[in-house]
């Protein structure tokens, strides 16, 4: 029986749709009305979900500018510890979350998430002792940490492949705009309020956003009324085929050891380092170089954001539009580096183009996230791509402990984010390296299995 599969898998595979033939089906297909009616109605649930995420986790940097530290009589090394203990919690419940989500239900675990992330992230206010603050930023990466592998997998559910890196982009667009209105907003209540009452204010949103979730999510399409059931035939034939030209792989330990994971692995340990070492330290590295107060300081932190929501969108639609991945992401993060390596050459002397290149740097770093997080379902079967998504995804959170640390920690030690700059380039230049060591295969889906052809 295994050998008559395999043999059908590769008749199917060379009797494969011509790729301008594929192209215009799945063209067809995203133009369709089906196509609208998923993206309205899955994509803004999807956004605001990951936006609450990133709004309790990020808001750290502005109590750390604000205060909190003297408040606590936290040290300037502690306080880099403090900050980046939410990514050792992250680390660490990846896969269960993933495994949770691919296997039982993404509703449930994303519902307990956002009730229990909303509640940490409010109880952060009322701390009044450092290890009460440490645990609950621990225990805030530990119910956080299913979320994006989760996410990930209700997109695979719901979303084709040419379709795939802009429906993940505009997940975590959730990131850049979240730090764009809350750079905006919580410098106005640091400063209005103080660090306490802003991280009240900005927890509870999320355990009002669960009550909603639970109500108008659905795990599969075929579960919802809003769709026909010739719309939820075809979108399933439709994933059906792209799985049936991905290699099989049995089990989560053959892909944990695939030499392609294990670089993504790596590549985004690097990128983390920078992208996390930038978001959780960028208020007080602004402050610290300038005499500019909390509010200005809120508005110079937005515009990185604003820059990176334009260079994601780009990045995205180039992706899906050229079928390439690799090319939308290792040159962005070639630029990141660049542009840390010359806000270090300049200094803190040269205050305005310094600062402009770290637009530059934001913007470059986040724009290769849609594309990047495309890979993986294209390389590996759906029963094996969740847990590794949350693999990387941990590896991520790793790098992203070590940046936000190592960051915080040399700002404090130098007094300077010179040394800071230089250390998040040459963790870039590493990402750049490894993504390019990555060699996706082309997928190509059997023209036995589409069923969108001629329409």
């Amino acid at each position: 029986m295994p050998g008559r599969v395999n043999a059908l898998t590769s008749k199917a595979r060379l009797n494969s749709t011509p790729p301008d033939r594929l192209s215009q089906s799945q063209e067809t297909f995203m133009s369709s009305s089906l196509a609208i009616r998923r993206w309205w109605t899955i994509m803004p649930i999807v956004f605001i979900t990951y936006s609450l995420a990133y709004l309790d986790r990020a808001n750290y940097g502005f109590a750390a500018a604000a205060g909190i530290n003297q408040d606590l009589g936290i040290s300037k090394g502690l306080s880099s510890l403090i900050g980046a203990l939410f990514f050792l919690g992250y680390f660490f419940f990846q896969i269960p979350g993933a495994i949770y989500a691919e296997r039982k239900s993404v509703k449930k675990l994303v519902f307990w998430s956002l009730v229990l992330w909303g509640g940490c992230a409010a109880l952060t206010g009322v701390v009044s002792n450092i290890p009460s603050l440490m645990v609950i930023r621990f225990v805030l990466g530990v119910v956080e940490a299913a979320v994006m592998p989760a996410m990930l997998i209700f997109i695979s559910n719901w979303f084709t492949r040419r379709e795939r890196s802009r429906a993940n982009t505009f997940l975590i667009l959730g990131n850049p705009v979240t730090v764009l209105w809350m750079s905006v907003v919580s410098g106005y209540l640091v400063h209005s309020f103080g660090w306490r009452h802003m991280f009240i204010a900005e927890g509870v949103p999320a355990i009002v956003w669960a009550v909603c979730w639970w109500f108008i999510v659905k795990d599969k399409p075929e579960q919802v009324t809003w769709l026909s059931d010739a719309d939820k035939k075809q979108l399933a034939d439709t994933l059906r085929a792209e799985q049936a030209a991905i290699k099989p792989m049995r089990n989560y330990g053959e892909a944990f050891r695939s030499p392609a994971v294990i670089k993504l692995c790596a590549q985004y340990f690097c990128w983390s380092i920078g992208v996390y070492g930038f978001v959780l330290w960028l208020p007080s590295i602004l402050k610290n170089s300038s005499s500019l107060g909390m509010v200005e300081t809120g508005w110079l932190s937005a515009l990185p954001y604003l820059a990176a929501t334009i260079a994601m969108l780009a990045a995205s639609w180039a992706s899906d539009k050229l079928n390439n991945r690799r090319a939308f992401v290792w040159p962005f993060l070639l630029i990141g580096a660049a542009a840390f390596a010359g806000s270090y050459a300049l200094g803190s002397t040269h205050f305005w183009m310094s600062y402009a290149l770290l637009v530059i740097a934001g913007a470059a770093m986040y724009a290769p996230y849609g594309p990047f997080f495309a890979i993986v379902p294209e390389l590996l079967p759906k029963n094996v791509a969740g847990g590794a998504m949350a693999l990387i995804n941990s590896m991520g959170a790793l790098g992203s402990f070590v940046g936000s640390y190592v960051v915080g920690y040399l700002n404090g030690a130098t007094g300077s984010p010179s040394a800071s700059y230089v250390f998040m380039s040459v963790a870039l230049i590493a990402a750049v390296v490894l993504t390019l060591a990555v060699k996706p295969q082309p997928m190509q889906t059997p023209a036995l299995a589409t069923p969108l052809q001629g329409k």
